[in-house]
């Protein structure tokens, strides 16, 4: 009779123990990071910028070339535009606004204003100096 010869050792490691391991680790690392929970608590001013006139009637905002927008003539940011547009909507009789890009002004800017606008309900809202364009 032969005998069957001895079947080949397994050449393969067995990652099981591994992952055991490292999946122990990586709970034990997840308990031991502290929590990102502290907050800073600041109240934050509300209303129009203080400084910053809104006129009754009409505002004026301009956008520049370079993109700055201007309200009644003073820069200002965006954050301080939505809240001017919060304060003109909050009035008993909304102003109008009047909208005056520069030609030069790119159309990604005074789309964005736009859009401001737009979330803050604004109804009255009109384009001023487009006579500067007949030449465009």
């Amino acid at each position: 009779m032969q005998q069957a010869p001895d079947p080949a050792p397994l050449s393969d490691i067995n990652t099981t123990p591994l992952v055991d391991v490292m999946l122990v680790l990586l709970v034990m690392f997840i308990i031991t990071v502290p929590l990102q929970s502290h907050a800073v608590k600041i109240d934050l001013p509300s209303g129009p910028p203080p400084g910053i006139h809104i006129d009754r009637l009409k505002n004026k905002v301009v956008i520049t070339r370079a993109g700055t927008l201007l309200w009644n003539g003073r820069a200002v940011a965006d954050g301080e535009y939505a809240a001017l547009l919060a304060a003109t909507k909050r009035l008993s009789q909304p102003p109008e606004l009047h909208l005056q890009p520069d030609a030069l002004a790119r159309y990604e800017r005074v789309d964005q204003v736009l859009a401001m606008t737009k979330s803050a309900q604004i109804a009255r809202m009109g384009f001023v100096g487009n006579e500067a364009y007949a030449e465009f």
